[in-house]
């Protein structure tokens, strides 16, 4: 099976590796040719275009950025939309609108092709390790024929229902991250005003009920002062503005989850910390590393 995938950022680029890894034929598209290097130089080859990328390939994966990202990528004036045709797979792994994903259901379906909304959660590490969780949204029979794919670089898939619903699944995945992110960032800004040793908290925590990912992963990089993106805070921005748009036309009131985009919306757009981890919300409060 032939792989074209779209979008070789952190994330993209621990799947990439790891496709290539079980001996996938891989051929890679990015804005910036100069950020897929490190996959050329794993065995993946290059296109000069999404459109150029599709024509030749069995299955079409992207993860990009933003919602305008994806539609560019497909809908484009070189997207895959120009050379896709019937048979392929298109596989949207970008975590993105629901709606936009059904649009591109829509879109595959006139062409006989297949589509499935997939966005993944498990972060750089779980990418790089090929531990991701899955969230599938599309045809259960499109999934069942890709199962095999799907485990070279995941530990979990899990089907939720037709174009959308894995998108829909990844905004109730955020909604829950934003909780963890902001309960583990007052809690260790609590604990240091409170003058306990944080390391002791940490450990203390994660090995009762708090126990969480959030914890587990970004706080040891915050006690080094470590603040390199395993996901972009301004990827996590984006995210809840979807989940409250969403949940807005579904007429909920989420106000934790709010409160939550307001707090990264200060680290993103008025501190201008976007392309630092999502564990550098904690520089709301700590304007320096101990």
């Amino acid at each position: 099976m032939k792989i074209g995938f779209i979008g070789t950022g952190v994330m993209g680029t621990g799947i990439v590796n790891n496709l290539l890894k079980h001996g996938e034929q891989v051929t890679v598209y990015n804005r910036t040719k100069a950020h897929a290097q490190s996959v050329l130089d794993q065995g993946a080859q290059w296109a000069d275009s999404p459109a150029a990328l599709t024509q030749n390939n069995d299955v079409i994966m992207t993860m990009v950025g933003f919602p305008k990202d994806v539609e560019e990528v497909y809908f484009g004036d070189e997207g895959i939309f120009k050379t896709a045709h019937s048979g392929q797979y298109l596989i949207d792994m970008t975590t993105s609108s629901p709606d936009l994903d059904q649009k591109i259901a829509q879109a595959a379906d006139k062409l006989g092709a297949h589509a499935l909304d997939t966005p993944v959660s498990g972060g750089d590490i779980g990418a790089k390790n090929g531990q991701l969780t899955v969230m599938v949204g599309g045809e259960k029979a499109d999934l069942t024929s890709l199962k095999s794919l799907f485990a070279e670089f995941s530990k979990e898939v899990h089907y939720f229902g037709p174009a959308g619903a894995g998108q829909n699944a990844k905004m109730a995945n955020q909604i829950m991250i934003a909780g963890t992110m902001t309960g583990m960032t007052e809690a260790l800004v609590y604990a240091k005003a409170a003058g306990l040793d944080l390391k002791q908290v940490m450990e203390t925590l994660q090995g009762g009920a708090a126990e969480n990912f959030s914890m587990g992963s970004y706080g040891p990089r915050i006690l080094k002062g470590d603040y390199t993106p395993g996901f972009f805070a301004k990827h996590f921005l984006k995210d809840l503005r979807i989940a409250l748009r969403t949940a807005e036309a579904l007429q909920l009131d989420l106000p934790a989850t709010k409160q939550a985009k307001a707090l990264y919306e200060t680290l993103v757009d008025q501190r201008g910390l976007g392309d630092e981890g999502t564990q550098a919300l904690i520089k709301l409060w700590w304007t320096k590393q101990d």
